[in-house]
């Protein structure tokens, strides 16, 4: 008995005693993995599950492997707080994620609470990083940027013609349609209609009634891939040929497969094509040889993961707080989207808007290309 206690004891002891080689990073990437939204749940979580498979490879961070956590928030704000909870109980200290401005920002105050440094790889609501907290950041661009980068285009493009905004009622939706209003009403052009939709529908034939009788030229839309190619759909049903202009929120190859042919033609406003930077070449070709398209914010979760990575480095620490005051310190980290540093609110300090439009590729493939 006595041998066995012995043996028990060291055994016991031994468990406390982490050892580099044993030790984890609890990470956890959040975003909608079901329902309308899926496409951007998917691009954010494979972005996430390669880097941290190419960081573990290569030894992990200062010595430590990194272990991912999945939460499906449905695109839901109380889904997105059950997820940052549970998060918090499995002693995650770093997320990616969320994908909608409306549920990164309360799951954000359920991370500042337990100690947990966020980055989302797509939220872009001002509002997301202006609320002055430690803990929150975000990689892409801000939709009064993004706003501001349609409405200069629609004003030099679409001078002079007829414009409606539609939006989805979401804190994303209706916030990007707002500040591109904002910005054509300044330049001195009124929009003919406003209108709000809900999401989840499937006849939108009122609205698009609402276009035709406007006599639109070009329907502004704030919202996402899945309302906005039924919206388009419907309009080439009903003969209204005006193109749809829309945000980061449509660049998703099932746009196409939703809204049908007429998608041809669509604008957007999205950040310049990671794809095609220099330094997403290799990972690039890992993510095709898994028979994955790495479009829209797969790279942008990608780059999360290696922020993470490289400031925890500079601070020599994986103490959350630490981790965000390297990166709140305005040191660059080498990334798949290019050099990228923070400001002290947590937003990257380079402008991340060009406008695309969709357009057949020589495959006969509806996709979106950046405008020269």
């Amino acid at each position: 008995m006595r041998t066995l206690s012995t043996v028990g004891l060291a055994l016991g002891l031994a468990a406390l005693v982490t050892s580099p080689a044993s030790a984890q990073v609890k990470m956890g990437v959040a975003a909608p993995m079901t329902g309308g939204s899926a496409a951007f749940g998917s691009q954010i979580r494979n972005g996430a599950d390669q880097a941290v498979a190419d960081i573990n490879e290569a030894g992990g961070v200062l010595g430590q492997k990194i272990t991912l956590m999945v939460g499906d928030d449905r695109a839901d704000p109380k889904e997105g707080v059950s997820v940052a909870n549970k998060f918090a109980a499995d002693g995650v200290k770093f997320v990616i994620g969320h994908f909608n401005s409306g549920v990164t920002m309360p799951s954000s105050e359920v991370a500042q609470e337990n100690g947990i440094l966020q980055i989302t790889p797509a939220s872009t609501n001002p509002k997301v990083t202006d609320r002055g907290m430690w803990n929150m950041f975000r990689i892409c661009g801000r939709d009064d940027q993004q706003g501001t980068v349609a409405g200069e285009y629609i004003l030099k493009a679409f001078a002079g013609k007829k414009v409606a905004v539609v939006h989805d009622k979401t804190t994303y939706g209706q916030g990007l349609a707002d500040e591109t209003r904002k910005a054509i009403n300044k330049g001195g052009l009124k929009e003919v209609l406003y209108e709000g939709v809900n999401t989840g529908e499937k006849d939108y034939t009122a609205l698009v009634s609402k276009i035709k009788a406007s006599g639109a030229d070009l329907v502004y839309w704030g919202g996402l891939y899945d309302t906005g190619g039924l919206i388009v759909r419907q309009m080439r049903d009903q003969a209204v040929k005006a193109p749809l202009m829309g945000g980061d929120g449509i660049a998703s190859d099932e746009f196409a497969s939703i809204g049908g042919p007429g998608v041809e033609g669509t604008l957007m406003t999205y950040g310049p094509d990671p794809r095609n930077n220099p330094e997403a070449k290799a990972i690039v070709e890992k993510f095709r040889a898994k028979k994955f398209e790495p479009e829209a914010y797969t790279l942008y979760a990608y780059a999360s993961v290696q922020v993470i990575k490289q400031a925890a480095e500079v601070a020599k620490s994986l103490d959350p707080k630490k981790v965000a005051e390297a990166m709140h310190s305005g040191v660059k980290f080498k990334t798949v989207l290019g050099d990228l540093s923070f400001d002290k609110k947590g937003d990257i300090t380079k402008l991340d808007f060009v406008v695309f439009t969709w357009k057949k590729g020589a495959d006969g493939k509806l996709s979106y290309v950046e405008l020269k």
